[in-house]
């Protein structure tokens, strides 16, 4: 039995040493260690408190061996108690601050979103409000009052979609940049509250985008220009519809302006907008589309003046055309403005009276006796429809296209005072 006591001694005071020096050899642990080694040689021999007590039973080394032990895994648990504590205590404070922190961001960005909303918001409903007052006050007008109401509808609506834009991209801007410097946080509050309100806040802005642009198409497509009450509406291609014009004037020219405004629903190769001739000559005055182009004819086509890619189909166009016999010179206008220009345009040639003036439409010869070809119809709305024996100013012109453009009549041919008869399914629309 002998050997196994001396091994589990050994076994005990390698524990013991393990733990010395994991407390950073401690100097209490060595005084201890020293007495250990003393009293496992013997007792120290001649101190009265020893030699006094003969009845009191001595520790054996054994027993002094376990209390040390004991009191050294005290103390580490001790230690290893204050170590959690402080941990606890700093655990508690960081989560202290993080709240406060993440309290203070919250309302800091709830109330961000909550002023740019009511701002986006009141913007919008005020801009709806004018526009339903003003749409309330179109109804109360005459019809000649409709047309500028429904301008002033239209370019509003414009400025409130780009206002829209604008907004939009300052607001992606700013929740881009506030996403990154709170992206840290993410891990610690769910921002599902403030995306459902950014998310509700685009569809918003989307859905009045595209009101607005679904009330600019329609304003688009049912406005007449300035000033025009009435429109004639050539419905398709055809070659029994045109619109007979009788002019106020006699038609034997040496210059003249003719203006017109149009709005194409496609155009060909040759879409006739007006054309004027005689048996002997059927193109004596034309103006014509092809395709994107717009062309001015006198004399015969061999005299003709062209201008490209102003025809967009389905949109209104003012356009213009002049010519003076003095050294032919002859020019087209697009919206107001000179687009191109040309001499020895049928120069010294005089425009003959007694001939048949048409719109829509053109009086060939490819049939018996003269008759109009299918495709060359014009398909869409004209308007503002005036002629002059002169050649108008540029400041003339301009007018034509500008705020009160049917007001201003020509003196051979003025549009609402002159005679223009519809044929074929041709009719006057407002």
């Amino acid at each position: 039995m002998l050997p196994q006591e001396i091994l589990a001694l050994l076994m005990l005071f390698c524990i013991f040493r393990a733990s010395v020096s994991v407390l950073d050899e401690d100097d209490d642990y060595d005084l201890m260690l020293v007495n250990l080694d003393n009293e496992i040689e013997g007792p120290v021999l001649g101190t009265e408190e020893t030699a006094s007590c003969d009845c009191q039973r001595e520790h054996t080394e054994w027993d002094k061996l376990f209390i040390m032990l004991e009191n050294s895994q005290m103390k580490e648990n001790m230690m290893l108690q204050a170590m959690d504590d402080i941990l606890k205590v700093d655990q508690q404070t960081l989560k202290a601050e993080l709240s406060q922190l993440t309290t203070n961001l919250t309302g800091t960005f709830a109330a961000a979103v909550e002023q740019v909303t009511s701002h986006v918001m009141s913007q919008v409903v005020q801009a709806l409000a004018r526009n339903s007052d003003q749409a309330e006050e179109a109804k109360k007008l005459h019809d000649s009052e409709r047309g500028k109401v429904l301008e002033h509808i239209v370019l509003l609506s414009h400025n409130v979609s780009s206002r829209l834009s604008r907004l939009e991209s300052a607001w992606l801007r700013r929740s881009e940049a506030e996403a990154q410097e709170t992206a840290f946080q993410q891990d610690k509050f769910s921002p599902r509250g403030d995306n459902l309100i950014l998310n509700s806040l685009w569809k918003e802005l989307q859905q009045t985008r595209a009101e607005l642009k679904a009330s600019q198409k329609w304003a688009a497509q049912h406005l007449l220009p300035a000033g025009c009450e009435t429109a004639i509406l050539f419905p398709m291609r055809s070659k029994k519809i045109f619109g007979s014009v009788h002019p106020t004037a006699g038609m034997t020219l040496h210059s003249f302006t003719a203006c017109v405004w149009i709005k194409v629903t496609e155009a060909l190769d040759k879409t006739v907008v007006f054309s004027y001739g005689t048996k002997l000559n059927p193109y004596e005055i034309q103006l014509y589309l092809s395709w994107e182009s717009a062309v001015l004819v006198v004399g015969g086509d061999q005299h003709k003046l062209a201008v490209k890619n102003v025809v967009v189909s389905g949109k209104w166009i003012h356009l213009c055309g002049a010519w003076s016999s003095e050294n032919g010179y002859a020019s087209l206008w697009v919206k107001g403005e000179l687009a191109a220009t040309a001499l020895d345009i049928a120069d010294a040639h005089t425009i003959p009276d007694g001939g048949i003036l048409q719109i829509g439409q053109e009086k060939n010869g490819c049939c018996i006796g003269g008759g109009f070809d299918e495709a060359l119809a014009f398909s869409g709305k004209l308007t503002g429809f005036n002629m002059w024996d002169r050649v108008l100013s540029a400041k003339e012109i301009a007018a034509q296209s500008g705020e009160d453009a049917c007001s201003i009549r020509g003196n051979i041919i003025g549009w609402g005072v002159t005679e223009v008869l519809p044929y074929g399914g041709a009719q006057y629309v407002s």
